[in-house]
């Protein structure tokens, strides 16, 4: 039988063998055998010299096949960290990533009262991790988070059970907010925002493994921004929000949406820690009272 540290070496030269960049395959393969192990990192420092216990081979190789297969590390471990919040993520969702919580802090900055009664929707919930972690922030937000995906919503709803919000979070199997016909203060979203054309420059970890519908959004990219950015202000009370995030280069195409849209007026436009334009805030421009038609609510 083989040392931990002699399989962990093993692993480690497998994964760059498949393309993953030395340190990001060091990573790796370290933290698939804490997971194969149950131990944490400071256990697996100590006791690496000791000879494998009964059964790691098996799963240890498992999670290793499935990492050299490029399936991202969130999926194979099945969580991933947002906000200091750990959340259930698998193939039915985005991975949540740290350019996101970017909207957590404009919205967090925009109400900053932390007892203040808010209504809150959260436009292409994915794994929740934007719903929970504003319901969890403000323990007064009332929010309804959409998806047209049956199976994300269920992801999202674990998570909230997780956090102990889901008395608090309305799951919505709808298309944007065609499934509710309240007013909110705050319309937060991550939508799908990357380039059809651009499916093939994609890592294969996300190209290969993430929803499409979450990612792609026609040829430039757009098509859903289009969409949310039109019909925004009638789902917002007075003087209420609009916080999405974009992709790369679209800024100035964002500006110019949002210049168009009626009764919106944007307010700023936050870059991500690499210097890139990457969340628009808007405010619905008029005071008057929200006009909507009816709609019946969708519980999923």
């Amino acid at each position: 039988m083989s040392s931990i540290q002699e399989r962990v070496a093993a692993a480690r030269h497998r994964l760059r063998e498949a393309g993953i960049p030395s340190d990001e395959a060091d990573l790796d393969a370290r933290l698939l055998a804490q997971r194969a192990l149950g131990w944490d990192a400071a256990r697996l420092l100590t006791r690496a010299n000791e000879q494998e216990p009964a059964g790691f081979l098996d799963e240890y190789g498992t999670l290793v096949t499935r990492r050299a297969a490029r399936e991202p590390m969130a999926y194979v471990l099945g969580r991933q960290e947002f906000w200091g919040l750990e959340f259930e993520v698998s193939a039915a969702v985005l991975i949540p990533r740290p350019e996101t919580e970017l909207i957590v802090d404009a919205a967090l900055e925009t109400f900053a009262d932390p007892i203040a009664t808010i209504d809150i929707a959260d436009i292409g919930t994915g794994s929740g991790c934007l719903a929970v972690t504003l319901a969890h922030e403000r323990p007064n937000a009332r929010v309804v988070a959409s998806d047209v995906s049956g199976a994300a919503l269920g992801v999202a709803q674990r998570n909230a059970a997780r956090h102990g919000v889901s008395s608090r979070v309305q799951f919505l199997e709808a298309d944007l907010l065609g499934g509710t016909a309240q007013p909110f203060d705050l319309i937060v979203s991550n939508p799908p925002y990357v380039p059809e054309r651009d499916r093939a420059t994609l890592q294969p970890e996300v190209r290969d493994y993430e929803p499409p519908a979450a990612l792609f959004a026609g040829d430039d990219g757009l098509s859903v921004i289009r969409r949310l950015v039109d019909e925004a202000a009638p789902r917002l009370k007075p003087k209420g929000f609009v916080i999405f995030e974009f992709g790369f280069g679209q800024a100035d195409a964002v500006r110019t949406l949002v210049a168009r849209a009626l009764d919106l007026s944007l307010l700023e436009v936050r870059n991500d820690l690499q210097g890139i334009p990457r969340v628009a805030i808007a405010r619905r421009s008029s005071q008057s009272t929200v006009q909507l038609t009816g709609l019946s609510t969708v519980n999923c």
